[in-house]
Order: C-alpha cells, then structure tokens, then sequence
C-alpha cells in the first residue's frame, strides 16, 4: 500500500523550506520594505517588474483549476515539465541507493534528470504493440525503486498508452507513477487529471509548450496530491515562474478558444500527413499517433533526414531507439510547411530511382 512517509527521503520530510517575503507576508499593503527589493522601478521603464512576483502562483493556478478540474493544492507550476521531473526525484530518490523506471523509446530527460542526481535508471522497453510490458516492469521492481515514468500519448512513438495498464502500476506498486501528458491535449481520449482522488500516488505532468504554442515561456505543470505539492513546493526555487510568465500565461488561459483551433487544425494536418506518406515507395510504415507529431519509418532514415537538412528541413532521427527502427519524428507543421516536407519527399524518392 502506497504511503507517501514511507518512500520520501528523510530529509525532504525534514526540511524546513526557504521562507520567502512574498510567503512570509501574503495580503496587500501600500509600502512594501521586506523584500530589499529596488523601490524606485525597474530597467524596463514600461513593466512593472521591481517587486518578486507570487512564489506559488496562486492566480495562474485558479485559472488552470477552472479548466482541468483541480484546486491549485493541487497544481505544481515551474520551468518547464523538466523542472517537476527533477524536483520528484530529488524528493523521493537517495543519491547512489535508489533507482527509477522508464519504459523506452521514451522522453530523454526521465534519463537526464536521473544521472545528474545520481539515481539509477531501469528500462524496461515498451512491447512490440508500444504499450506496458507489465510482467518484466513488475519484475524491474525492487525496494530501491521509487518512480515509474510513463508517457501517454508517448514520445517517440505518438501513441497512448492503455489507460487500464497504468491502473494496474498504480495499484499494484508502492512507489510513485508519474505519467507524462505533455501531449494530451492532441489526443481523443481525456487525460488522467480527474482520476487523482483515486491515486494518492499519481503525477501528471503537463505542459504549456505544445498544444498552448507558448514554449518560450518555458511553463510545466503537476498535478497530484496535496501533500505530494506540498512536498514539491518545499523543494523548488523560492520564485521559480517570473511576473511576465505568470501574466502571459493568465492572458492565455482567459483566451484559450485560439489553443482549441490550433488543435484542430494540426490534427486534421496530421490525418492529410499520414495518407500522404503512406503513398510513399520509401515509408516502410507510420506508428499511430495521437500527438502532434508521427514517427515515420522508412527504409533509408538517415540518407532522408541528411537530405531533408540540405533542403532547410529539420525533423528528428529517432531512427537507433528501441521499436523505431528506421523512424523519423516529423512534428506537424502549417499547411505550408508540410506541404514542402512531402514534395522534398518525393523529389527525394526520385533520386532513389535513378
């Protein structure tokens, strides 16, 4: 049975956190001296940006609440999904003792973010079908692990993973699973936000950066328990998500109808995307893909992806990873864009038929 005390690391449950002004004093005041900030303004004359801005982003988080159905008890904001990764290794894995799981091909930072914390990595590779290899994860298990990452919809692959497999990790192992739903947002099933109340050891990552088109602004989002939050926001930097960050994103989420078209369009590119290159001689197969992009195979991947850099086109090699062999992720770009990635394609398949 999953018990929060009993697989954090005794001096994260002991740490006492960095008490901040903005934490120390949370009301409205008309001269603010506590924080040794500049009261005389800033360099940039036309923002406003002299005062530290909300350390737990309060206003950001009722707006996110709203959408996804949570309470920002419940919502963890940093930069980046990547920063929460760190963060939930750091609380929950001693250096040189424990270990994680991740479940290649998958997103390389789990990987990363483990080796600079010194945690060791157990993969376990997706079955041929690119979902859980639930006996040989459950045989990966030991008392030193204390996370699962799965990716759903998955990177590289695309595809989601059977929702009734992560159930089954999370009832089964006492640890954490985190599941990543970066690209959630491209998918037609619904993600798992509304499931925590079942799952005191369910994390979900999501993200700003794709479907919200607002990478640049380098936002990630958490949802899980309260005390799991808690934890997380004892561990991050004191003002981790900066004023114009936390504006922009709430000018975003008060206009997401644009966030809704963006999704549509990009989802009917990749159904036009996918019956195109499956007419192409030099596709050997596309992998099902419920994000915004598709992994390609195709039987000369890294003569393709050389031609494609020549010709000003970048996608990603993925081509030396478990289950894709001679793949390449082509993210889906505008109608123009992808319209000149299939006549590269074809050109291309004419220099093969000389």
């Amino acid at each position: 049975m999953f018990e929060l005390k009993n697989i954090l690391r005794t001096n994260i449950a002991a740490l006492t956190p960095y008490s901040s002004a903005r934490e120390d004093f949370k009301g409205e005041a008309e001269v603010y001296l506590d924080a040794n900030e500049n009261s005389l303004g800033s360099a940039i004359t036309n923002h406003k940006l002299n005062r530290y801005p909300d350390p737990l982003q309060l206003k950001v988080k009722e707006k996110i609440g709203k959408i996804k159905g949570s309470k920002p008890a419940n919502i963890f904001l940093g930069n980046g999904s990547d920063e929460a990764i760190d963060i939930l290794i750091r609380a929950f894995c001693n250096p040189g003792k424990d270990n994680i799981i991740i479940l290649p091909p998958t997103y390389g930072m789990y990987e990363v973010a483990a080796n600079i914390n010194d945690v060791k990595v157990k993969a376990v590779n997706l079955n041929k079908d690119a979902q859980l290899d639930l006996p040989k994860i459950k045989a990966s298990i030991d008392d030193s692990t204390k996370l699962i990452f799965v990716c759903t919809p998955n990177n590289p692959t695309g595809g989601i993973i059977n929702k009734t497999d992560i159930e089954n990790l999370l009832n089964s192992f006492n640890g954490v699973v985190v599941v990543d739903e970066a690209y959630i947002d491209f998918a037609d099933a619904p993600g798992m936000v509304q499931d925590l109340s079942k799952y005191p050891n369910l994390v979900i990552l999501q993200t700003f950066s794709k479907a919200w088109g607002l990478a640049g602004l380098r936002v990630g989002m958490a949802f899980a328990s309260a005390e799991i939050i808690s934890v997380m926001n004892k561990i991050k930097a004191p003002y981790n998500v900066g004023e114009l960050v936390q504006n922009l994103i709430i000018q975003a989420l008060d206009n997401n109808e644009p966030v809704k078209e963006m999704v549509e369009t990009l989802k009917k590119e990749r159904a036009i995307l996918i019956q195109k290159l499956s007419e192409l001689s030099s596709v050997s197969g596309i992998l099902p893909s419920q994000a915004n992009f598709l992994l390609v195979k195709t039987t000369c991947p890294d003569e393709l992806y050389n031609y494609l850099i020549t010709n000003n086109v970048v996608v990603r090699n993925r081509s030396k990873l478990p289950l894709c062999e001679g793949g390449l992720r082509i993210t889906i770009g505008t109608p123009e864009e992808n319209k000149k990635l299939l006549s590269l394609l074809i050109a291309f398949e004419k220099t093969l038929s000389k």
